[in-house]
């Protein structure tokens, strides 16, 4: 079991670094392509950091390990509002503007809360449809709302920044510098390197699962869910440091609506033959329950100091002798 433990971790690490290029890759391309920025931010970035979530799960599904696919986007959604939102919180109160509490926000936690229904009742090609067909108008939506909100420059600055940013480990030559061919190579490469480090991450944490006698489930919400939530925690954490409070809960709050949306209609595709991907009853309310404690916290004077992150933080500390219990 040491050697599966290493190798999941080799896959996890493969898996980071090369999300790290197909995000950088595929921005730097769509920039080029003179896309507007406003699209490049909440689109290409957005799906972009939260494709380890959806791309392990959907490996998962293909394998058959659907127990495993699910569980990792459910535990994804708990850490990011409860354990990675609160050791932001902790580092220094996150205050936020009232537009992303009564827009942005809420239709994350919708998103969660269906993707919970869903996935309690199974998520196959029907409810994978339904999930895919949700997460069209949530794009929509959010790409409407940030052309006409007094942000929308913001939101093309952030997203100038990070394409002019390099990648955790990266060339030494500035991005003016390199080659025109270099970028799809980059993101091409970036995309083979998650898809082997999701397959590495997924084959060994199953038989991790196996050789413990637990769910797949269990091993999906708690190891492979922290794993890949350790880049939003990275980032997060990040933003925190620069003041950029609206940024780490949109990217909270915008991962967790990709991941239910999106994640859970390509779960519901990949399962095909292999039946469906369900989630407990105790984990689907769970997720619920966190977004939404989440959200009230944050609505509640527009801001969350450090005594209610710690009310997070003893959510999830709350909900973990739950949910492996069940």
């Amino acid at each position: 079991m040491i050697v599966q433990i290493l190798v999941a971790l080799a896959g996890l690490v493969v898996l980071t670094f090369a999300a790290d290029h197909l995000v950088l890759g595929s921005s730097r391309l769509a920039e080029r392509a003179r896309i507007n920025p406003v699209v490049v931010g909440v689109v290409v970035i957005g799906l972009g950091t939260s494709a380890p979530e959806f791309l392990v799960s959907g490996v998962a599904a293909a394998r058959g390990d659907t127990g495993l696919a699910v569980g990792n986007i459910a535990g994804s959604n708990i850490l990011n509002l409860t354990l990675v939102l609160g050791i932001a919180a902790l580092a220094g109160s996150i205050a936020v503007t009232s537009q992303v509490i009564r827009r942005e926000v809420p239709l994350a936690v919708g998103a969660v809360v269906l993707f919970a229904f869903l996935a309690w009742a199974g998520l196959n090609s029907i409810t994978g449809g339904v999930l895919a067909i949700a997460g069209a108008g949530a794009m929509y939506l959010l790409l409407r709302w940030a052309t006409r909100s007094r942000s929308n420059d913001e939101i093309a600055d952030d997203a100038k920044e990070f394409t002019q940013a390099n990648a955790q480990v990266d060339v030494p030559v500035p991005p003016s510098r390199l080659p025109a061919w270099f970028e799809p190579v980059r993101a091409l490469l970036g995309l083979g390197g998650v898809l082997a480090g999701a397959q590495l991450l997924v084959s060994n944490a199953s038989a991790i699962a196996e050789d413990l006698g637990v769910p797949q489930v269990i091993i999906g919400f708690t190891l492979v869910a922290l794993g890949t939530s350790l880049p939003e925690l990275v980032t997060t954490v990040q933003a925190q440091r620069r003041g950029e409070a609206d940024l780490v809960v949109g990217n909270l709050f915008g991962s967790n609506l990709f991941n239910s949306l999106v994640g859970g209609a390509v779960v519901g595709f990949a399962s095909g033959s292999h039946g469906t991907g369900k989630a407990t009853v105790a984990l689907s309310v769970t997720m619920i329950l966190t977004a939404g404690l989440a959200w009230a916290l944050l609505r509640r004077g527009l801001a969350l100091t450090r005594v209610e992150a710690l009310v997070l933080l003893a959510a999830y500390l709350l909900t973990m002798p739950l949910l492996l219990s069940t």
